[in-house]
């Protein structure tokens, strides 16, 4: 008897980057966020057929897109890094029950080490959440086994309310008494990753001698959203909660250049 078609056809997610063009978006965004005429250069191919080719990958879930805070008429795409594990997962039992992996604490256990040399910078335009936040999950979950810091374009006095008590209420982390740090005058130290929290902070980014790793997570203030100050914070559980995703991405790159 012969197999079947559905047997036999591959899983959508294979059929979905088994294209050179989208499998180099996919490389692309896998390490940053971008706008469209960046990644056009990037993949070397005409804006209208990248803009294709995102709208697939955004109809498949693997691809999202939010307007710049900076400039209305752009738009960041970001690749859901979870989404395409588990996709992955899935297309491996799809071919044998042997190939889909367990799931693996994101934390801690036998994951990566990491060098006390290794620094990374987050930056954002008030200091006062976002990149905060970042710095803390990031010292979190290494154990404090990284150089760590963040620092704003234009620094407001004091934290955010929200971003301290979602921190303490999420996390078990105190932010209490730290202050928003001033970018300018960092520019001297090395660092080996600077990442941008926010589209404005990402324009005016200065550049660093040492020619840092330049990542952009394109994440909105949760201080400027509409149920920023309900009971509970939501905007800051969102907020953190995406950081948290990104962070728990990151470590494996991090590691893997010691």
């Amino acid at each position: 008897m012969a197999p079947s078609r559905q047997a036999t056809a591959p899983p959508a997610f294979v059929r979905m980057i088994d294209h050179p063009v989208r499998w180099r978006l996919l490389t692309a965004l896998a390490g940053s966020d971008h706008r469209v005429r960046e990644l056009v250069q990037l993949v070397g191919q005409p804006q209208n057929l990248v803009s294709y080719h995102l709208r697939l990958l955004r109809r498949g879930g693997l691809v999202t897109a939010r307007r710049s805070s900076f400039d209305a008429r752009d738009s960041y795409y970001h690749l859901d890094l979870d989404r395409c594990s588990a996709e992955l997962a899935t297309t491996g039992a799809a071919l044998h029950p042997a190939l889909r992996e367990p799931a693996v604490p994101p934390f801690g256990g036998s994951g990566p080490r990491w060098s006390h040399e290794t620094s990374v910078l987050f930056v954002c335009t008030g200091n006062s959440a976002r990149s905060p936040i970042a710095e803390a999950l990031l010292r979190h979950h290494t154990a404090g086994s990284l150089d760590v810091a963040s620092a704003g374009t234009s620094p407001k006095p004091h934290l955010h309310p929200g971003a301290v008590q979602v921190m303490a209420a999420e996390f078990g982390i105190d932010l209490a008494d730290q202050q928003p740090r001033r970018l300018a005058g960092l520019e001297g130290r090395r660092f080996d990753a600077v990442i941008t929290l926010c589209d404005r902070a990402r324009e005016r980014c200065p550049e660093f001698k040492q020619h840092p790793r330049r990542i952009h997570w394109s994440i909105p203030d949760p201080a400027t959203a509409s149920d920023a100050d309900e009971a509970g914070f939501p905007a800051f559980r969102r907020a953190a909660a995406d950081i948290n995703t990104r962070v728990r991405h990151l470590l494996p790159a991090l590691a893997s250049t010691d």
